[in-house]
């Protein structure tokens, strides 16, 4: 019965004893450089880092950003597989001046004069037949060439393969050019216009800079060290920087980004708000396996012979996809995020006495004084005069 009296107590002062802070003044150089250096790490931490790196005094805002391209050049080329032509934006930019993202045809595979007929299909292990019983008419495969029409015939001296309905003669893209065939697109050039806006602090910006004018945009040519501020851009200088080779990526092609950073600071005392360029790939080039490197599209032109017959000209496009990819955050003095982050940053200074007391009391040789000192348990019976808030204890 007892014991059970004795847990209630216990009990009952864990829950109802209160707890009193007490001041102690330890005469120790040890503490006491603890104690200043700890509190000079907090002040360091909420000036250096929250305020000065981390510019936690200001609110901040996204971008919100529109872009539209032009590429300008020429090339020509002179091949066994096609007459000599030129090229302008119309033939290699695919579609017409895209807005954040534009291709540039660099290779391709061209199956001229298509007519819808029937022709063999190309072979392989699901085309391949001995007679008319292993092709299905109406068949129609998703991978293949067209829709069966139920014969066997002759594809070479060596191979027969189901007849098909579809656009003939059929395309072989594997008689991809080994060499760029618009390999001069490298000296293309693209003029990028970007706008950007921070609807909160209601700040509008174009990369084309006041100081910009006609003249210079007919000579410029952005340069990271000489011309930073042109918006016009050669091909060759983007993939370059981007870490890769025009001429090796314009076989298969390729993804390159290029990034626009709009990070600003608006303060009046330091007020900059310029664009960063920077260039990266952004698909694989190294596929597993090499299976399905780079990057292509087909399209086709269509025309009508005199008789009225209908013909294409199919072309597998293999090129260079440019994408404008626009970010960046903007940010201004505001008193509220001054305040709240001030105040969140100094609370950590209530944590050093926490950490001066732990190594009082476990690294220093009179640790044991200091914890008699430190912890007093008063009964209901103490002297009044000893609970006095004033009470202080010198420890020498």
């Amino acid at each position: 019965m007892s014991g059970t009296t004795d847990c209630c107590q216990d009990c009952l002062h864990y829950m109802f004893d209160y707890e009193t802070p007490k001041t102690l003044v330890i005469p120790s150089i040890r503490v006491g450089f603890m104690f200043r250096f700890t509190q000079l790490l907090v002040v360091l931490y909420v000036v250096g880092y929250v305020c000065v790196v981390q510019k936690a005094y200001q609110e901040t805002d996204s971008v919100i950003s529109s872009v539209t391209t032009k590429v300008k050049g020429f090339a020509f080329t002179n091949t066994s597989d096609m007459d000599p032509r030129l090229w302008d934006v119309a033939d290699y930019v695919i579609p017409p001046q895209g807005a954040q993202s534009f291709f540039v045809l660099t290779n391709m595979v061209i199956t001229p004069k298509q007519t819808q007929s029937r022709c063999p299909e190309l072979p392989s292990p699901s085309t391949t037949c001995v007679d008319d019983c292993d092709c299905i008419e109406g068949h129609n495969d998703p991978r293949g060439s067209g829709i069966q029409t139920g014969l066997c015939v002759n594809y070479s001296s060596t191979a027969q393969t189901c007849e098909v309905l579809s656009w003939c003669p059929l395309e072989i893209d594997t008689k991809l050019p080994e060499h760029a065939l618009l390999a001069a697109a490298e000296n293309f050039t693209v003029l990028i216009k970007n706008s950007i806006t921070y609807p909160k602090f209601k700040f509008h910006r174009r990369n084309i800079m006041p100081h910009i004018n006609s003249s210079y945009l007919k000579m410029c040519e952005f340069n990271h060290a000489t011309d930073p501020d042109c918006p016009i851009f050669r091909l060759k200088h983007i993939v370059s920087g981007a870490g890769e080779e025009f001429q090796d990526i314009a076989v298969k092609g390729g993804i390159i980004g290029i990034t626009i950073d709009w990070s600003c600071d608006l303060d009046w005392w330091a007020g900059k708000c310029y664009p960063m360029y920077s260039f990266r790939r952004l698909d694989d080039k190294h596929p597993v396996r090499n299976v399905a490197p780079g990057y292509n599209f087909r399209f086709t032109k269509y025309f009508k012979t005199p008789n009225g017959e209908e013909t294409r000209t199919l072309i597998k496009a293999y090129g260079i996809r440019f994408d404008v990819i626009v970010f960046g955050t903007a940010g201004k003095f505001s008193i509220v995020p001054t305040v709240v982050n001030l105040g969140a940053g100094l609370s950590f200074l209530s944590l050093v006495p926490i950490v001066c007391d732990w190594f009082m009391l476990t690294c220093t040789r009179k640790r044991d004084l200091y914890s008699r000192h430190k912890i007093t348990y008063l009964s209901d019976n103490a002297d009044t005069e000893s609970m006095s808030m004033g009470t202080t204890y010198g420890t020498h």
